[in-house]
């Protein structure tokens, strides 16, 4: 018996006191036509309470789906972490799928086009839907967006066109603009049209041309930029930190050690969550 006690005493000292968990969920989309599957980060202590909790919506990249950050960057353990030492708040992390591996035959992108409506069913479908689900806040002080490569420029110009739902973007190793891709010799696959989109939607021509209102409610959300100095889109980090402070819109630079690697985005992701956990403190 006391061999039996040890052992449960010695199992719960070696827990972690502090763990969330990551859940597999999905909504159907009438925009898409399909089912979308999502993960969900719940903080410890979530299904205790009623309640609401800040929400952060994290975004993947091309090639990649809705699984990288908890598979590919240990995020759980990452937000553990944080929450435990109160460098971050306790939330609700929400990562959605916006692509497929096979991306010249499959869909990929957060913004709208021929055949795939992605940000239409972000902002009408996913987020009503998720926000009501779980016990999230469900106003632009508690709710911030952040994402990498292609989610890192899709978070940019979610925030850019729709100021009014985000306290704080993070962008990590951005794809803020692209040129005009060429058509491969079989002609317009899948991948032509994310890398258009892109170019359709560059938060880099977006600050260039914003007027003087425009201006004003890109004041109200907090930005961050960061990208690893021998990354191969780094300029696009410098060009629009700039483009910001011309526009007398405050925003953080990092340019730190790194390449457009998973390496990168976990030590990333140790300073976006506590950047977005200061605009939920407010």
């Amino acid at each position: 018996m006391k061999k039996l006690f040890l052992f449960v005493f010695l199992f719960w000292m070696s827990s972690p006191l502090w763990a969330g968990k990551v859940i597999t969920d999905s909504i159907h989309s009438n925009v898409l036509d399909s089912t979308m599957t999502y993960n969900v980060y719940l903080p410890t202590g979530y299904e205790l309470s009623s309640q609401k909790y800040p929400i952060v919506y994290l975004l993947h990249g091309l090639y990649g789906t809705y699984k990288d950050w908890a598979s590919k960057a240990n995020m759980k353990e990452v937000a553990d972490e944080l929450i435990e030492t109160q460098e971050a708040v306790p939330m609700v992390i929400i990562m959605p799928n916006a692509g497929n591996p096979d991306v010249r035959n499959q869909w990929n992108g957060y913004f709208n086009m021929p055949g795939w409506n992605y940000e239409t069913f972000f902002f009408t479908e996913l987020m009503p839907a998720v926000e009501k689900k779980y016990h999230t806040y469900t106003d632009k002080n508690h709710r911030a967006i952040m994402g990498l490569s292609m989610g890192g420029g899709g978070s940019t110009v979610y925030c850019q066109r729709h100021p009014e739902f985000f306290s704080s973007c993070y962008a990590m190793s951005a794809w803020l603009d692209n040129k005009e891709p060429e058509v491969a010799l079989h002609g317009k696959d899948k991948l032509y049209y994310v890398s258009k989109s892109v170019r359709d939607h560059s938060a880099i021509d977006f600050i260039t041309n914003a007027d003087e209102t425009t201006k004003q409610q890109l004041r109200s959300v907090r930005w961050f930029f960061d990208c690893g100095d021998d990354d191969y889109l780094v300029d696009l980090s410098f060009k629009i930190h700039q483009l910001y402070a011309k526009a007398g819109i405050k925003s953080e630079l990092r340019i730190r050690n790194g390449v457009h690697n998973w390496e990168y985005w976990h030590s990333s992701l140790r300073l976006a969550l506590p950047f977005a956990s200061i605009g939920f403190r407010k």
